[in-house]
């Protein structure tokens, strides 16, 4: 059974992405600025420091399917650069900042890297540091590039489904068609000012809070890291009215007592994406800091945003992910029998769309696992539909804990763990133990050492079915998560079983 989105289908431009967004922008208004020192590019200087920038490219003979990787936090010069390197006709590969030099390696030999942008030391021979970038970017602008909507635009590292990170090919047609698929969802105005922590080397940053941002004529107020003073901070001083977290940031706004020395009355809207947020922790922001939170889904393979729950649909639960996002199909399959099943059910969340990838690069074999002949996108996550099309995240195939048989999905238990008052952040994943198998193990994250293992296994036995108990807890310092807010189970995996 194929679902569709409940929005008509959007005319998506058959324009690169450079034309899309920078096609005569001579507004004087403020496009980016760094909220921390308060630097600032006007759309108009934006534009002209993305020609230059394309003009240096050439220059130094990068050009139409070279790729140049960009390793630098967020700051108004990261889109210049970005920008620049697709309006010379070249592919950005974006890397993790918080990548050791191994993964940053890897990272640039896979691509196939020919030059790099980078705010850090780092051993490759044509490398041009971020901070000689204002007196590099010379008057000049780049020749005409015959690029075409189909070519590789961006190529982001992602891990997919399963197994190690790999260059996921979006064209300038995903990037743009994703833009104005997330229209109707997201409504953001030329008067938005859109706070951006979360980092533009991710999809998620990149597209949703840069691109859509630029595109919409907004300002993007750029945080280099996450640090919740600061963070505040920004909202207070830079009136941001829109507010894009992942999950672990919610945790901070709804429980920590530093949000209530700052002014945070200019915040419209909390959006989180990149893990399930919980709905009782939503709802804990939505009442602190008096504003709407919604929640929506995607993978860097969809460029990304599939589901949304749209702005002003306040009657759309915030547990689920929203809405399919226009000219998007979706399928809900049975990942035992290979079946699709109906409204209600759990299935894999299978996605079809103007806005999943080529494939990945240099890789076909994983690209067929996740791409199907037929243009299916599988996702690896479990989800439902219910009667309204709204669709709610239940778990990942890969991570669902076996116990006696029974599936145990480790979200619902983080969500229940994390409405306990003591309870600051947790994780929980399977574990083997002799003669019984997998059991569902805890990370917990105290507020004080008051809380114990029993009160936690106490505490979720009073709220789940018997096979679903917590059999193990371990309390640590921090979940390890990724930049994008989810969760390093790997890592929780390979700590010794207490």
């Amino acid at each position: 059974m194929v679902f569709r989105s409940p929005f008509p289908d959007v005319a998506v431009p058959d324009v690169t992405l450079h034309d899309f967004l920078f096609r005569d922008r001579t507004s004087t208004r403020v496009a980016l600025v760094d909220g921390v020192g308060g630097r600032s590019l006007t759309y108009a200087e934006l534009a002209e420091a993305v020609e230059r920038l394309a003009f240096l490219l050439v220059s130094r003979g990068i050009g139409r399917g070279d790729v140049v990787g960009i390793l630098a936090p967020n700051d108004p010069y990261y889109a210049v650069v970005f920008h620049g390197i697709l309006r010379a006709g070249a592919t950005a590969t974006t890397i993790n900042t918080l990548y050791t030099d191994a993964d940053v390696a890897f990272q640039l030999r896979d691509a196939g890297v020919k030059l790099l942008f980078s705010a850090r030391p780092v051993d490759f021979p044509d490398t041009i540091p971020f901070s000689d970038l204002p007196e590099l970017l010379m008057p000049g602008a780049a020749p005409e590039v015959p690029v075409s909507p189909d070519d590789v635009a961006v190529l982001p590292y992602s891990s997919g489904t399963t197994g190690r990170a790999k260059g996921v090919m979006l064209t300038h047609r995903n990037l743009v068609a994703n833009i104005v698929q997330c229209g109707p969802l997201l409504k953001v105005e030329s008067d938005s000012r859109i706070l951006a922590v979360l980092p533009f080397f991710h999809i998620y940053g990149m597209q949703v809070l840069m691109n859509l941002g630029l595109h919409m004529g907004a300002t993007v107020v750029t945080l280099p890291k996450f640090d919740l003073a600061e963070f505040l901070r920004v909202i207070q001083d830079h009136r941001t009215d829109r507010v894009y977290i992942a999950p672990p940031v919610a945790v901070a706004l709804a429980k920590h007592p530093l949000v209530d020395q700052y002014d945070l009355s200019a915040v419209d809207t909390v959006f989180s994406g990149a893990a399930p947020l919980d709905v009782e922790l939503a709802e804990a922001v939505a009442r602190r800091l008096d504003c709407h939170v919604r929640q929506g889904y995607g993978m860097t393979e969809m460029s990304p945003v599939s589901h949304a729950i749209p702005d002003g649909r306040d009657d759309i639960p915030v547990g689920t992910v929203g809405f399919i996002a226009p000219n998007m199909e979706c399928r809900f399959v049975d990942p035992a029998s290979g079946a699709d099943v109906g409204v209600g059910e759990r299935g894999e969340l299978w996605c079809r769309g103007p806005n999943v990838m080529k494939g990945y690069l240099n890789d076909p074999e994983a690209t067929a696992v996740t791409l199907d002949s037929e243009g299916w996108l599988h996702t690896g996550d479990v989800a439902v539909i219910d009667s309204a099309g709204a669709v709610t995240i239940v778990d990942r195939v890969k991570e669902l804990i076996k116990y006696k048989g029974y599936q145990v999905p480790p979200a619902e238990l983080e969500a229940l763990l994390l409405t306990h008052p003591a309870v600051v952040d947790a994780a929980v994943v399977g574990v083997q133990v002799a003669d019984v198998g997998e059991v569902p193990k805890a990370f917990v994250v105290r507020a004080d050492n008051s809380l114990t293992e029993a009160d936690v296994i106490a505490f979720v036995a009073e709220h789940v079915a018997p096979y679903k108990k917590v059999r193990q807890v371990e309390f640590i310092s921090a979940i390890p998560k990724s930049a994008s807010g989810k969760i390093l189970r790997k890592d929780l995996r390979g700590r010794d079983v207490v």
